[in-house]
């Protein structure tokens, strides 16, 4: 079944069919996607902001993440699964499987993996693991870089991301996310690589895109990317029938 999910994934791209990603990490907002037709829903560490409260990614847990995942698996029948790799729990390749393989236990059909950690890559794809992977911007280092910045700005980094994209897609990642990366950098990526790329604020010009749920449906009004192009604003109908509430339980 997972094998199929991921063919499918991967025949999208000779097909020019562009793959829809959301984030999800509850019980109904995932079956909502998938009852939809969403292609993949991810379960992002994102959640460490617009769900647990935390100010980036570096907050979150294997514990956070196999909860999220059980409660995501249990909403979603046709969707591919995937499942982010939490900051510290790919240091090396054996760990990079173990919490592999935990994920997995958990409801995960696949991994995300930030970086282009080829040995890593391997190990997990070795173990049957399906795994995607995530080059350009990746949050889980923003501390380290002092903020979210836009990659392949120089002839430099546009040349290496290329080498680290052709390293993952060798390494046997299904697909890759593309995170901030100069749109026409993100094209050329795109168009040297086999497997599907995904963009997230790196051009129209990915095989997919993905966003964060909450930025979608406008559920986070504290903050939004730039990138980000609400469809609805559920935050102020949530304020209208707390209000409503409120009034009439208080007279």
């Amino acid at each position: 079944m997972v094998t199929e999910k991921i063919e499918r994934i991967r025949a999208m791209k000779p097909a020019r069919q562009k793959i829809a990603t959301l984030t999800a990490y509850d019980f109904p907002t995932a079956r909502i996607l998938d009852e939809e037709g969403i292609d993949i829903v991810l379960v992002g560490d994102s959640l460490g902001m617009v769900v647990l409260g935390f100010p980036d990614t570096t907050f979150v847990t294997m514990d956070h993440m196999a909860h999220h995942c059980a409660a995501v698996r249990r909403g979603v029948e046709r969707a591919l699964v995937v499942a982010d790799l939490p900051i510290g729990s790919y240091a090396d390749p054996a760990s990079s499987v173990a919490n592999a393989r935990r994920l997995v236990e958990a409801g995960a059909d696949a991994v995300k993996i930030e970086g282009a950690l080829t040995e890593e890559i391997r190990a997990i794809v070795g173990a049957g693991i399906p795994l995607m992977a995530h080059l350009g911007m990746l949050p889980q280092r923003v501390r380290v870089e002092g903020g979210y910045r836009v990659k392949g700005k120089t002839p430099e980094e546009a040349a290496a991301l290329l080498e680290q994209a052709r390293a993952v897609e060798s390494a046997g990642a299904f697909a890759v996310v593309i995170e901030l990366v100069r749109h026409d950098v993100a094209e050329q990526i795109s168009k040297a690589l086999a497997i599907p790329t995904i963009g997230i604020g790196s051009g129209s010009a990915c095989d997919g895109q993905v966003l964060v749920i909450h930025d979608l449906i406008g559920l986070f009004p504290w903050f939004r990317p730039r990138f980000a192009v609400p469809e609805a604003d559920v935050a102020s109908q949530i304020r209208a029938a707390v209000g409503a509430f409120r009034k009439r339980t208080q007279g």
